[in-house]
């Protein structure tokens, strides 16, 4: 796959092993990848402070700081997504790996035909997270906004039985393709609602005196 999509993508590196850093930014650059490399985590650090990668390969085992305690960094100060390099191929490694977060897990030595759909896969998880991400950093905003959003989608839930997430996405597009604001939406959402609960009360009289 080397496509100018993949182009656009950084992938980060670590490990002390310079050899393999090289190897595995052959790899993925001639499949289309961009690629940073660090000697150690103090090193990766300092990268991603100058660009934040879409994805970061992590050796578990370095001097000094280890890729287990790098995840817990990233995890804590960034939205970087990670992956993990190791030797060791128990099943307590993976654990471990999952256990931390990680969107992956490879095991040393790598070779290019189980690389690649292993990447591949961990950067697509990574995608999925980043997006979780973003829709509920947008859907914290919408609803710090306005009451009326608030409402809206907390309606949208409860007669739909959708999620909160859901709901949102909704309403937003909805606004999006109406071409106005999303409180707006919103607003126009708890007026026919309030006006329907009224008619809903009318019917309901008017059938309890016949």
């Amino acid at each position: 796959m080397n496509s100018s999509a993949n182009a656009k993508r950084l992938i980060l590196l670590v490990d002390d092993d310079t050899l393999l850093l090289e190897f595995l930014a052959e790899v993925l650059g001639h499949a289309g990848y961009d690629t940073v490399t660090a000697v150690s985590a103090a090193d990766a650090i300092r990268k991603i402070e100058a660009r934040e990668p879409d994805l970061a390969l992590l050796d578990i085992n370095m001097p000094g700081m280890s890729g287990l305690e790098l995840a817990r960094h990233l995890q804590e100060n960034t939205a970087v997504a990670f992956m993990f390099l190791s030797a060791n191929a128990d099943g307590e490694s993976a654990r471990q790996a999952a256990r931390f977060g990680a969107v992956g897990f490879l095991i040393k030595p790598i070779d290019a035909a189980r690389l690649m759909p292993a990447f591949e896969a961990g950067l697509a998880r990574a995608d999925e997270i980043r997006q979780l991400r973003r829709t509920e950093v947008n859907l914290n905003a919408a609803l710090a906004a306005g009451r009326e959003t608030s409402l809206a989608v907390g309606l949208l839930m409860g007669r739909f039985q959708a999620d909160r997430n859901t709901a949102f996405e909704v309403l937003r597009d909805h606004a999006r393709s109406s071409r106005r604001k999303i409180n707006e939406v919103a607003d126009q959402l708890l007026a026919a609602e309030e006006m329907l609960n009224a008619l809903h009360a009318g019917f309901a009289g008017r059938i309890k005196t016949k």
